[in-house]
């Protein structure tokens, strides 16, 4: 009898959590507040073309199903000037080929945005467009242009919905430790590195974090990347609130660290953001017990995950939430589909805690003058005792 006691009071638990969670939701603007998002999902467009590409006399490899692992054994066969042909011809499918040579990916992202910089300018003078399509196509080229500035390295670039892009600051190619900077809700190519609120966009983000490595640690090789290859939620609704976009976005996540290890890039921490937790607790154990150095989410909803050990990585796993974060007040439940599960700075959940005491809000996490960049920057560096 005490048994079904206990289990009556968490059934309560859980139900006045599931309505707590709908009172915050309310609250806080409602389901009207967030857009549902279709969520992009395979590889880039242009993938048909890549499959019946014949030229080489040689099968190449879907960008769809082939390991990272085997499309770098595939790039290593070939010579430089078969490399090059295939990047110009099909720019999009290289670009975004996880396991294909970095310097190669930059360049075929390079094709790629002036691509789509020149389809949109065209589609900006278009008479048969409206003088709203004419605006959005003059801020998607501007986007785009401003990618293409001398000095930025695209890892990844994908136009379709509301835009993807991946971007490494610093030289991956020689970076001794590295990290990827997985974003949460309202960030795409529009919002990848906006002036406003900067420390909660990747870009921001990933340059904060690098600056601190740099004072912490001078000389030493560092590398981030920003990535944005997910369809994140808009506003606050049943996206952000439930774990579809996650789903979609994890087999994402994991074949592009996959790819990074294909690629000899040192074992990165991962550094998850608000919702970029959620798709990070659904990503890591797809990579087994290898591919990642260091876990750390901050403002994290929930992983979907009761604990470390559903996690299923080797990798040190780290959580931090500042006080003002309003992502406390909402209750870590998950039922029917709704909510996102334990807190991970929970003790019991099992993460290592990592102080955030001066940071200020949802997105201050990063910074500069704040404890958890500090400990961020610590972790990327493995100096682990010198985090707090």
């Amino acid at each position: 009898m005490s048994l079904l006691r206990t289990a009556a009071r968490r059934g309560k638990r859980t139900l006045i959590s599931a309505a707590l969670a709908l009172t915050v939701a309310a609250g806080t603007g409602g389901w009207a507040a967030g857009s549902a998002q279709t969520a992009v999902t395979g590889p880039a467009p242009g993938a048909a073309a890549w499959r019946a590409d014949h030229s080489l006399g040689v099968r190449l490899p879907d960008p769809a199903t082939a390991p990272p692992a085997d499309v770098a054994r595939f790039f290593a066969s070939l010579t430089d000037t078969q490399r090059q042909t295939l990047a110009a011809r099909h720019p999009l499918t290289v670009g975004n080929l996880d396991g294909a040579p970095l310097t190669l990916r930059y360049e075929a992202n390079s094709l790629a945005l002036k691509a789509e910089r020149d389809r949109q300018l065209a589609r900006a003078t278009d008479p048969a467009g409206t003088l709203q399509d004419h605006q959005r196509a003059r801020k998607a080229a501007d986007r785009c242009a401003a990618l293409l500035a001398p000095g930025r390295r695209i890892l990844a670039f994908d136009p379709r919905g509301r835009g993807q892009v991946a971007e490494v600051h610093g030289d991956l190619a020689t970076a001794e430790h590295t990290a990827v900077i997985v974003p949460g809700s309202d960030i795409d190519l529009a919002s990848f590195d906006r002036a406003k609120d900067p420390y909660g966009t990747p870009t921001g983000m990933a340059r904060s974090l690098r600056t601190q490595m740099a004072a912490d640690a001078p000389g030493t090789r560092t590398a981030v990347i920003a990535w944005v290859g997910y369809t994140t939620p808009v506003g606050i609704g049943p996206d952000a609130a439930t774990g579809r976009l996650a789903d979609a976005g994890a087999p994402r996540l994991a074949r592009f660290l996959s790819g990074l290890t294909a690629t000899g890039t040192p074992a990165p921490a991962v550094l998850c953001h608000s919702y970029g937790s959620v798709v990070c607790g659904l990503a890591v154990p797809r990579l087994g017990h290898g591919g990642i150095a260091d876990l750390v989410v901050f403002g994290s909803p929930g992983m979907r995950r009761d604990n470390v050990a559903e996690l299923h990585t080797s990798a040190r796993v780290w959580a931090a939430r500042d006080a003002s974060d309003w992502i406390g007040d909402i209750p870590n439940v998950e039922l029917l589909g709704l909510g996102h599960g334990a807190d991970p700075t929970d003790q019991a959940f099992g993460a290592r805690r990592v102080s955030a005491e001066r940071a200020e809000g949802h997105t201050g996490y990063l910074a500069p003058g704040t404890d958890s960049l500090h400990n961020f920057a610590a972790i990327v560096l493995g100096r682990y005792g010198q985090v707090r």
